[in-house]
């Protein structure tokens, strides 16, 4: 039975998984780098543990570190959140061998599922459909160039052993391929701590539907419905929404019959989601599985009454899952907005710096999973995730308002967010017709990209400077002082 828990993760997540254990009555082991010392995560988990210096590969991706510290706390179990170590299999295999339990599926499954290649070769073997592109990963640039003149352009590189947007590069032409490459690799075994990474033929505005599923140890297995992800900046997913405003009953059942058909294909045996990229004929392709909770794991538990992280845990410890296929059942609709401690209005640099102030929206229908405080401090070394406000209402129409004014709501002084272009998105007249793509923000918001690389590494220059050579004249630049009154502090800010 599982008594203590290490959770190897960081901000909202850890939170949140931390908030769950609470409910549970099992004690939480919180660890943390040298910036992260004072986190919200570690003041809420009953222990906390040091676990290195900021940079991640010597701390949060610091495998023996971290299963040292579960067996120096005593734990009998470690969670690994999502993002990090979550979807290594080494890892798993390492917190087993330490006699420690792994709360996510066993490392085989990990390893057939989680690695986007083998993953893609299970489906291609189970007759579900997927996306051409390569079967194996590589290093080699002969083979990706071989393989990117096969399938033509244009093509997308993506990491093998991890997700959300890192080391994924779309490729238009040959001249761009290996920059794009270097790119990719680097990325990937920063977030991942691999730099492996394959090809696929990239879709032309297809949505991103994704399906949360659980299998336990005794061979049960149900899906928890569909989450459309397809609002997405640069591949990562910032606004996802359930149900999906395309689907309906037949397509449902067909996705929802196909996922579950992956997690018993790998012997899966905790929850995870099958994503799916769907055309505008409602042809619907395989993309991958995350072998971990998602991070919008929220709007399914809004929308299901089911507390999908206490399910991880329990699955974990060996209990069936208590639910069949038929007692599972949608109300209403819930959308999530992650918001990012970034400026929108210059080109989503970072805006790290201390948060002088927060004050949370409040309201039926609303949640916000939060990994900050007044006072805290947003690193660079990481994710720059604020928050998660979530909002549910018994329509789509509804979610949205709600969700429109909470974030009208959610004041965050200190730091810029991303808050005021969630607006702008919810706003949109075609996101409120349903009209989504993963292309919708390139498509509608292109004045706030750059046009090429090079503006982009320029704007993120120019961002760096700015944030250490105040201008004078910027009266929206936060003016740092030794006062602890955040109204002296600001220069100006806007309610959204």
């Amino acid at each position: 039975m599982i008594k203590k828990v290490l959770i190897a993760n960081r901000s909202e997540i850890a939170v949140r998984i931390i908030r769950a254990l609470k409910e549970m009555d099992i004690k939480s082991v919180a660890i943390y780098s040298d910036v992260d010392k004072n986190a919200l995560h570690t003041q809420l988990a009953d222990e906390s543990i040091r676990i290195g210096p900021p940079p991640p590969l010597e701390s949060y991706l610091n495998q023996d570190a971290i299963i040292d510290a579960a067996l120096e706390m005593g734990c009998d179990a470690i969670h690994p959140g999502y993002g990090f170590l979550s979807e290594r299999f080494d890892f798993n295999q390492k917190v087993r061998d330490a006699g420690l339990i792994f709360i996510g599926p066993n490392p085989e499954s990990m390893q057939l599922l989680g690695s986007k290649v083998q993953s893609r070769n299970i489906m291609s073997q189970s007759g579900v459909p997927i996306i051409p592109g390569m079967m194996a990963s590589s290093k080699e640039y002969d083979e990706f160039r071989d393989y990117a003149e096969k399938i033509g352009f244009p093509i997308l590189i993506k990491s093998s052993d991890g997700g959300g947007g890192k080391g994924m590069r779309v490729v238009r032409e040959l001249k761009d391929l290996k920059p794009s490459i270097e790119t990719a690799m680097r990325e990937s075994i920063t977030a991942f701590g691999s730099d492996a990474i394959y090809l696929e033929k990239y879709l032309e505005n297809p949505r991103h539907i994704e399906f949360q599923v659980a299998r336990d140890h005794f061979g049960n297995a149900i899906h928890l419905f569909e989450r459309e992800c397809s609002i997405q900046r640069r591949h990562q997913k910032i606004i996802e929404e359930t149900p999906s405003p395309i689907m309906n009953p037949d397509l449902r059942k067909k996705m929802g019959d196909a996922a579950v058909r992956v997690v018993n294909s790998a012997n899966y045996d905790n929850i995870g989601t099958v994503e799916f990229l769907v055309d505008q004929d409602l042809n619907y392709y395989f993309l991958e599985v995350n072998a971990r909770v998602q991070v919008e794991h929220p709007i399914t538990e809004m929308t299901t009454g089911i507390d999908l992280v206490k399910l991880q845990i329990n699955i974990a410890d060996n209990k069936p899952i208590p639910y069949q296929q038929d007692d599972i059942s949608q109300h209403g609709h819930s959308i999530e907005c992650r918001i990012y401690a970034e400026d929108s209005d210059n080109n989503f640099a970072p805006s790290p710096g201390k948060v002088l102030f927060i004050k949370e929206p409040v309201g039926p229908g609303i949640r916000y999973d939060s990994g900050i405080y007044q006072g805290s401090e947003v690193p660079t070394y990481y994710d720059p995730i604020l928050s998660k406000l979530v909002t549910w209402g018994d329509t789509r129409n509804e979610a949205i308002k709600r969700m429109v004014n909470a974030l009208k709501e959610n004041i965050i002084l200190g730091v810029k967010t991303s808050m005021s272009f969630m607006i702008d998105i919810l706003n949109h007249p075609e996101f409120v017709a349903g009209n989504t793509n993963t292309n919708f923000i390139p498509l509608h918001f292109f004045e706030k990209f750059p046009t090429n690389e090079n503006d982009l590494l320029i704007a993120l220059a120019v961002a760096s400077f700015s944030s250490n050579h105040k201008n004078k004249n910027d009266n929206h630049t936060v003016q740092f002082s030794t006062s602890t009154n955040p109204w002296l502090e600001i220069g100006k800010w806007e309610l959204l």
